[in-house]
């Protein structure tokens, strides 16, 4: 008797067959698929095309504690020392030219602006719902390094932090006061003024930004760990630079990257400090000066230090989960003992109102009107988050591997945008509601100073002190995690896409960007932060189209071989089945083919002898 056979013989050959397959099939497929070409001279071979890729920080400088791209950092370090002695010197010209400089740049660019923010929104449908959106950011086999809670803790965090902080309750009130002019007739005040007011709110803090920062987050995730390029904005030029990546063009486009990082940074550091400022003088009565807050940029910038020093699985995580708690209470404190119906129905309202006007909103650019409202709000919102991308981009690169790309824009983009809506709609929706109400006068402290908006709404609920201390602790909190981030960016940027930057390294740009911060509040508050978020915005919003373009090869020539590996592990398998069928069949026949004939044997021998034939006749 046969044994029978093992059933788990099966299941290992065809294991074995798809490894070998798969391998076989992906080298086939990256030889044969389509060079990089661009603006390249020639395709170059590295390990987009199946060999060894320079290490990260190749040819750095290391020395006193400091390891460093030459080119990079030292260029950087002096442009940003220019600026602050030119900004010095004419400090008492600074607010009137950047003024006008930002009137200039927001008139003749804010078409461009407006188009590009709209090219982004696309590039990320078209890569999240077409055939890119199950690439695994990592590879096949990558698995998330955090868990989706932490994951949005930390998106929020780094993304919108002290802005959400800042304006929840200064920019519904601003548009409640002066409704945006593509509503045209709107009466100031009124009803129909605080639905636009919501909607335009909804606007500048929904998809739109999210959708820049996915577009630069999912270039680096992608070059980086799928490719392994160093984590460093040059590296998604790859396809339309090849090597050249390495060289000047690449450490122009470093350059740029770490430049409006620093300017996006400072520009957020400016309000939050601004808004810390004017709640200790709610609180305590601390005077607002320039120097108050130059001195509480130089004390929280030294708890970003300890931060910095922690790391950011340690610091920058157990920070921005802890803001996230506080945040979360803070809110639903407002929503409980506030106008609860009035907020829900507003947020409910004016999410139905800016879908609805999504469209118009869009692409409205001011031209036959002769305004220029949108240079102090879209455009400069659309700027800011530009200048913020390279910084939050590569943040959300860095706690990202392991999501496919349908999950990755999903959630950058819809998430954020919804916990942005029910904020605003929280503390917006509150000064609203006090202020149609006649229960308080909040547009009068806003008008005032911005920065105090959200503590004077504050004031009319139970324990105004106590929810003012605890804003104060978020903003400082998202002032610390923002400088850490940052930090940690610029040091990526700095040191050639290295992982695993020395502290002081570290340390030094967390002092630079308090720096930075501190010279453009000397020099003329919010106009001049708004001027150089702008101005570093502007030459950086042609780096993002070039990205999406670049992401576009890249992603195609992934798509190419992750088709053709999986073309041929199915023709395998199907090999493979009709192989199990006909040896099946053949151990089958062989085992009853000894039986079938045994059994003609046996029949022949008990059958009965047949009579002899009769004889022949004579």
């Amino acid at each position: 008797m046969k044994a029978s056979p093992n059933p788990e013989k099966p299941k290992r050959t065809l294991a074995e067959k798809l490894r070998h397959a798969e391998k076989v099939a992906r080298a086939k497929a990256i030889a044969e698929r389509e060079q990089f070409r661009g603006l390249q001279i020639r395709p170059t071979a590295t390990l987009l095309d199946g060999k060894p890729a320079r290490e990260p920080g190749a040819g750095n400088w290391s020395r006193f504690g400091f390891d460093i791209h030459p080119e990079v950092t030292v260029t950087s370090v002096f442009l940003l020392a220019v600026f602050i002695t030119l900004s010095l010197m004419f400090h008492d010209k600074a607010a009137e030219l950047a003024g006008g400089f930002l009137a200039w740049i927001s008139s003749t660019f804010g078409w461009f602006f407006i188009l590009a923010a709209n090219v982004f929104i696309g590039a990320c449908a078209f890569f999240a719902f077409g055939r890119f959106g199950r690439i695994r950011i990592g590879g096949k086999d990558a698995r998330p390094e955090f868990t989706t809670q932490a994951w949005y803790a930390m998106l929020l965090s780094a993304g919108m932090g002290i802005g959400l902080m800042f304006w929840s309750v200064g920019e519904p009130m601003f548009h409640f006061d002066s409704p945006s002019p593509m509503f045209g007739g709107i009466e100031s005040q009124s009803p129909e003024a605080a639905q636009a007011a919501m909607g335009t709110t909804f606007f500048h803090w929904g998809l739109h930004p999210w959708a820049i920062y996915a577009i630069v987050a999912l270039g680096l995730a992608f070059f980086s760990y799928n490719r392994g390029l160093p984590l460093t904005i040059r590296s998604i030029f790859y396809p339309l630079l090849g090597d050249r990546i390495y060289g000047f063009w690449g450490n122009v486009i470093d350059i740029l990257s770490v430049l409006a990082t620093l300017m996006g940074l400072a520009t957020s550091l400016g309000l939050g400090v601004a808004q810390v400022n004017a709640g200790l003088n709610a609180l305590f009565g601390l005077t607002i000066s320039p120097g108050i807050q130059i001195a509480l940029i130089a004390g929280i910038t030294a708890l970003a230090t300890l931060s910095v020093i922690t790391g950011l699985d340690k610091g920058v995580k157990f920070l921005s989960e802890l803001n996230m708690g506080l945040a979360a209470l803070l809110m639903l404190f407002v929503l409980i003992v506030g106008p609860t119906i009035f907020i829900l129905s507003g947020f409910t309202q004016s999410l139905g109102f800016y879908i609805e006007n999504f469209a118009e909103m869009s692409l409205w650019t001011e031209t036959f009107r002769g305004t220029n409202w949108q240079g102090s709000w879209t455009v400069f919102y659309w700027a800011w988050w530009i200048s913020w991308s390279p910084f939050v981009g590569m943040f959300i690169a860095r706690i990202s591997k392991g999501r496919t790309v349908r999950e990755f824009i999903l959630g950058v983009m819809i998430v954020p945008s919804l916990l942005s809506f029910v904020w605003m709609s929280v503390f917006g929706g509150s000064a609203l509601s006090l202020q149609l109400s006649g229960a308080a006068d909040i547009l009068s402290s806003v008008n005032e100073n911005v920065a105090t908006a959200l503590f004077a709404m504050l004031d009319h609920f139970p324990i105004s002190a106590v929810l003012s201390f605890i804003a104060i602790i978020l903003v400082t909190v998202f002032f610390v995690t923002s400088s850490d981030s940052g930090s940690l960016v610029v040091d990526h940027l700095t040191s050639g896409g290295k992982l695993d930057s020395p502290i002081p390294q570290r340390v030094f740009w967390a002092v630079m960007e308090g720096v930075v911060a501190a010279v453009l509040l000397m020099g003329g508050g919010l106009t001049i932060l708004q001027t150089a978020a702008v101005t570093t915005g502007l030459p950086f919003a042609f780096v993002l189209l070039l990205i999406v373009v670049s992401l576009y090869i890249g992603l195609s020539h992934e798509s190419y071989v992750e088709d053709a590996v999986k073309a041929k592990l199915q023709d395998v398998r199907h090999h493979h089945r009709i192989d199990e069928v006909v040896q099946t069949a053949t151990e089958e026949w062989k085992q009853t083919l000894p039986d079938m004939l045994e059994s003609t044997s046996s029949s022949d021998s008990d059958s009965p002898e047949q009579p002899p034939p009769p004889p022949a006749k004579k």
